[in-house]
């Protein structure tokens, strides 16, 4: 073993300050750790705290997220698109959601990531300069958010981040 015990002693490093550097690792990591459904806790937490503010399964949708030079497209989409019970699930929710954030109103996506989520209080204080579109697609429905500033097209980015993060493997990145 040419770089074992005696190459790390000579780096100053004893094998008790790696075991210590590995423990707090492991403690730190044991808040993001998977459950069964291969979801960390957050994303676990996230998914629970979803169920009443969205109507569809999210075990059988998927969100997409594809930031644009403008802002930015999030399509809900149904996993079997002729899954019309899911389709119209989505698109109900989407309407809402789109009536909603042209309204100012962004307590849905507060109540399921946090009120500190990445985005939010930009989009909140800047609702009036941000265009919202909802269209329906057949195997769900689109959103599409414009914005001139890039302050706000900056928030929007962080706010699609922060939800593709939280969703876990119920989102995608982009189409």
């Amino acid at each position: 073993m040419k770089y074992g015990k005696r190459r790390l002693l000579t780096a100053g490093i004893t094998a008790a300050t790696v075991g210590a550097a590995l423990g707090a690792a492991l403690l730190i990591g044991g808040t993001q750790q998977e459950g069964d459904s291969g979801q960390t806790g957050r994303q676990e937490a996230v998914a629970e705290r979803g169920r009443p503010v969205m109507p569809f399964d999210l075990e059988q949708t998927t969100h997409h997220f594809t930031p644009a030079e403008k802002g930015g497209v999030q399509d809900v989409v149904a996993d079997q698109p002729d899954d019309a019970k899911q389709v119209d699930l989505i698109r109900t929710h989407l309407q809402q959601e789109a009536k909603a954030f042209g309204q100012g109103d962004f307590g849905d996506p507060a109540q399921i990531h946090g009120e500190s989520m990445p985005g939010l209080t930009e989009l909140e204080d800047g609702y009036e300069r941000i265009e919202v579109r909802y269209r329906e697609r057949p195997d769900g429905a689109t959103l599409t958010y414009t914005a001139e500033e890039p302050a706000l097209v900056d928030a929007l980015h962080d706010w699609f981040e922060a939800q593709l993060s939280d969703h876990g493997d119920h989102a995608e990145a982009g189409h």
